[in-house]
This record gives C-alpha cells, sequence and structure tokens, in this order.
C-alpha cells in the first residue's frame, strides 16, 4: 500500500459533517438550534478538522422557519467561535432556499453574502452534474471572495453514469482556475469498494493536482470500507461525522474511520480526545432532547436498483396503506425504476426521488402511465431545476409537454431581475433580510425577526431540570421546592406577600 500511495499521500484529513449533513439524515436538520451548536464550537474547532460542512440554503430556511433563528447571525456566531476551522456551505445549484432556479445576479448576491458573514469554503453541487452550472456557480464564488471552492460529481448508478462520464466530467471541473479540489458525492451510499477502486483511477487520469476527497453516506453499510480504498488510492481528504450524527443515513463515524486509517499506517492530524468529547456531547444531547441515535446498516441489495432512501420508502409504504394496495409495494417500485429511466435517470437526492415515486404512483392508479403529472415532473422536463444529464424518453416528453398545465407553467416565467426583485420589498431593508424575503414566506421571515436574538447559552446537562420546572411552573402554587442533582441544588421558595401599612 505505501508503494501505491507514496509518502506524500500516506496524509488523510478529515471534514466533518455532523452540524449540517449529520443533522439534516438524522435529525430532519431541526435537531440543532444556535445554542446548541454554540456550545460545541470551541471544541470542534480545536479538533484538526479541515473543514466543517455547516450549512445549506434549505439549512438556513429550516432556522428561519422552525427555530425563528436568523441563518445570517448563527453564521456570524460560529465564524467567531470557529476562527481556525473553515465552515462550508453546500449548494445545489443555481438556486437559494426555493427548489427553482434563481438568476445570476441574485445568486451572486447569495454568495457575496455568505462570504461577508463568515463562509469560506463552498462545496459545488448540481445535481443534474451539468458542467457548465457548477462552473458558473465556482465563478460566482469566487469572485464573492470564497477562499476554498470543492466541485461535486454526484455519484449514482444509471446507464449514463458510468467511470468514463465522471473522469470526464471531473477534468473539465479541474481545468477550471475557480475549482481547487473535486469530491466524489455520493449522497445514497451506493459506492461499492469495487467501484470506488476503477472510478478513483478514472478519475485521476484527469484531476492532475487538483485533490480529490470522498463523501460517501452509510445506507447500506458500504462506505466504511469505500473509504479505506479511497485513501489507499490517495484520496487526500474524507468526510465524516460524529457519534449519534454518524451511520444510518448519515455518513461513516468519525472515530472509527480515524482508528482504521491509523491502523493501515495513515496519518490523520486530529485530537482524538477532543473528537471523543464532541461525540460525547452530541451524544447527551440527542438523550435528553430525544432525538435518534445513527445507527450501522444492514446491506439491502434491492437498494441498488430503487435508490430510495429510507425515507421517501416509508412515506411511499404509507401513502400506499391509506389507499389499501400494500399488495402493489413490488408493482410501485418497479414503475419507481421504469420512470427515473424515462426521465433521464435523475440523481435520487431531494427533491427528485419525490417526483419519481409521485410519478410512478399516479402511473400505477392511473389508466394509462402519464396520464397525469405531477407540476414539480412538468417543472423538471421545463428544465427548471436544471438541464437533465440525459434526455428524456422522447414519447414521455411529448406526452408532458402536451399537457394543458405544461403551458401554465411555462406562463410563470423566471424569477424577476434583482432590481424588479428589490422593488417587492419595503425600502432600506439589508441584503440578508432581503434574501430571505425573496425567497419565504413574509409570516415566517416576519415570526424570526419578531423573536429577536438567538438564545446563545446550553447546557444539556440541565435540560431535564429546566422541564421539571416549566412543568412545576403549570402546577397550583407551591410555598417551597427544592431539587437536588449530582450537579447542582436549587432551592425555590415563594416570598410572602407584604402586608399593607
Amino acid at each position: 500500500m505505501a508503494g501505491l500511495r507514496g509518502a506524500a499521500l500516506s496524509r488523510v484529513e478529515l471534514v466533518d459533517v455532523s452540524i449540517r449533513d449529520g443533522n439534516q439524515c438524522l435529525w430532519g436538520a431541526v435537531g440543532l438550534d444556535t445554542a446548541q451548536i454554540l456550545k460545541v464550537a470551541p471544541v470542534l474547532d480545536r479538533i484538526g478538522f479541515r473543514a466543517l460542512d455547516f450549512t445549506s440554503s434549505t439549512h438556513m430556511g429550516i432556522a428561519v422557519r422552525n427555530h425563528r433563528e436568523n441563518p445570517w447571525e448563527r453564521i456570524r456566531l460560529v465564524h467567531e467561535a470557529m476562527p481556525n476551522t473553515p465552515l462550508q456551505f453546500i449548494s445545489t445549484g443555481l438556486r437559494f432556499i426555493s427548489w427553482e432556479m434563481a438568476n445570476p445576479d441574485f445568486m451572486q448576491l447569495v454568495y457575496d453574502r455568505l462570504v461577508a458573514n463568515g463562509i469560506e469554503r463552498y462545496a459545488l453541487m448540481d445535481p443534474m452534474n451539468d458542467a457548465a452550472a457548477l462552473l458558473q456557480s465556482a465563478a460566482m464564488a469566487r469572485r464573492a471572495g470564497g477562499r476554498e471552492i470543492v466541485a461535486a460529481l454526484t455519484y449514482t448508478l444509471s446507464s449514463v453514469h458510468t467511470d468514463a462520464f465522471y473522469a470526464a466530467l471531473g477534468g473539465e471541473l479541474a481545468r477550471s482556475p475557480h475549482v481547487d479540489r473535486v469530491y466524489i458525492k455520493d449522497p445514497s451510499g451506493l459506492l461499492t469498494a469495487e467501484r470506488a477502486r476503477s472510478l478513483i483511477t478514472a478519475l485521476q487520469t484527469q484531476l492532475g493536482t487538483k485533490p480529490l476527497e470522498l463523501h460517501s453516506h452509510c445506507t447500506i453499510g458500504l462506505s466504511g470500507q469505500s473509504y479505506m480504498v479511497a485513501a489507499e488510492l490517495g484520496t487526500r481528504t474524507l468526510q465524516v461525522a460524529l457519534g449519534p450524527l454518524s451511520n444510518g443515513s448519515s455518513l461513516p463515524d468519525a472515530e472509527r474511520v480515524l482508528a482504521n486509517l491509523q491502523e493501515l499506517g495513515f496519518t490523520v492530524d486530529v485530537d482524538a480526545r477532543l473528537m471523543r468529547i464532541a461525540a460525547d456531547y452530541f451524544t447527551s444531547l440527542s438523550r435528553v432532547e430525544n432525538l435518534p441515535t445513527g445507527q450501522p446498516q444492514a446491506y439491502d441489495a434491492s437498494y441498488l436498483r430503487h435508490q430510495l432512501a429510507g425515507g421517501v420508502l416509508s412515506t411511499t409504504r404509507r401513502q400506499l396503506a391509506e389507499l389499501a394496495l400494500e399488495h402493489r409495494y413490488p408493482e410501485l417500485i418497479q414503475e419507481v425504476i421504469r420512470v427515473r429511466a424515462d426521465l433521464g435517470h435523475p440523481i435520487m437526492v431531494t427533491p427528485f426521488p419525490q417526483m419519481v415515486c409521485s410519478q410512478a404512483l399516479y402511473n400505477l392508479l392511473g389508466a394509462e402511465r402519464y396520464a397525469q403529472v405531477p407540476d414539480q415532473v412538468i417543472r423538471y422536463a421545463l428544465g427548471k431545476f436544471g438541464r437533465p444529464t440525459a434526455a428524456l424518453e422522447q414519447n414521455v416528453l411529448d406526452r408532458i409537454m402536451s399537457q394543458a398545465r405544461t403551458r401554465e407553467i411555462q406562463a410563470e416565467g423566471a424569477m424577476p431581475d434583482l432590481p424588479d426583485l428589490r422593488r417587492r420589498f419595503p425600502a432600506g431593508i439589508n441584503d440578508d433580510e432581503f434574501l430571505l424575503r425573496a425567497t419565504m414566506p413574509a409570516a415566517q421571515v416576519d415570526a424570526m425577526l419578531s423573536a429577536g436574538a438567538a438564545t446563545r447559552h446550553y447546557n444539556p446537562a440541565i435540560r431535564p431540570l429546566q422541564k421539571l420546572l416549566r412543568e412545576l411552573a403549570k402546577r397550583p402554587p407551591l410555598t417551597e421546592l427544592i431539587v437536588k442533582t449530582p450537579q447542582c441544588r436549587v432551592s425555590l421558595r415563594r416570598r410572602r406577600p407584604v402586608s399593607p401599612p
């Protein structure tokens, strides 16, 4: 192995994804608020991670909608708390919060504000693997002042997504001066050790000196081995998660990856003790907030065919149960595979699995296939989510384009240009607020602003006590209450009313 990678490649770096991707996969992206992140930020900053996968536009929208917290304030606070570790923003095409494409001036403003608030590293993904769109995003991020730009090769299985396809795409991206690194992004956890060998070898012929990273989910238990093969072949950086935010549908456990790399003779410059402290913090948080813990996954060969994540599968099963059609589940899965091929093999990451499943269900229940088409599938066919990797089946495209609803959606037009969009909102609002108002319901942004600054302090050790006190406050008045725990003693005594003179 040493001969394969050489002394210069014996060092591997780690990127932690707990706060963004782990939180999104296992806790619905709502499990962590600003105070909870700030509590562990100083520890994460000292571990030695190359970067921290910190936020996305979807993640920012959830901060507003579910936590009533300003996502721009969150970026600033965490950047101040973690001055030594770059915070990463992951993009999903030329879009911000809304799933539809934005105009270039709007997206440039997004990148400008992200840099101004403290985001230094940009992971750029296009759901269609559209090189032109990726390079356009890279140029925007660089123009805004992004320090490290990592372009994604979004991995999937299909007749289109061959090693040659990815090698050609990787080479085109690597030749751009705006792209510092390339990474294999395997959101469904489909990359086997065998395919990792052929894919990485093909990529290395095209990447030149640009480093390669690997990001692979644990969905069916393949990523642990794939990571070791990738390191052996010279992949410089592996993306991991901590404690309860690893495994399951998230990424490999950082401590296990570290131990395996060290066993194979690699050097990883991280502080294992601090890594354990951060993992223990997330474990205690998950316990007191009743959040699930990621578990190692069993291998499921059927997943390689349908590529539907567990959440989508459970929703699909529930829909069939509500219709008393559970017995038709195998038929539906076959139709999912067929619809995906009809639509040009979209990568099965949000929102595409939901679109494919909805269309498959309509096809299964309707008098004929594509007699009814959901709006999102129409928008996909019209290119409103970007340019499909492969052409849609012509008869399917013709069927979609002939529908009256398609003509209505075509008439909607694109996002207005930036000056016209600004005129829709109150004069004098800053750019950060403008970007939220342009992409989210006004009531949600108003509620966020009314809530004021985010809470900055959180301690999972006292959460049970806080819950107890809140419940006791709802009960009839007590004259005295004493609570003892191993950590503290709290004595509450009700004051006697002062008699009037």
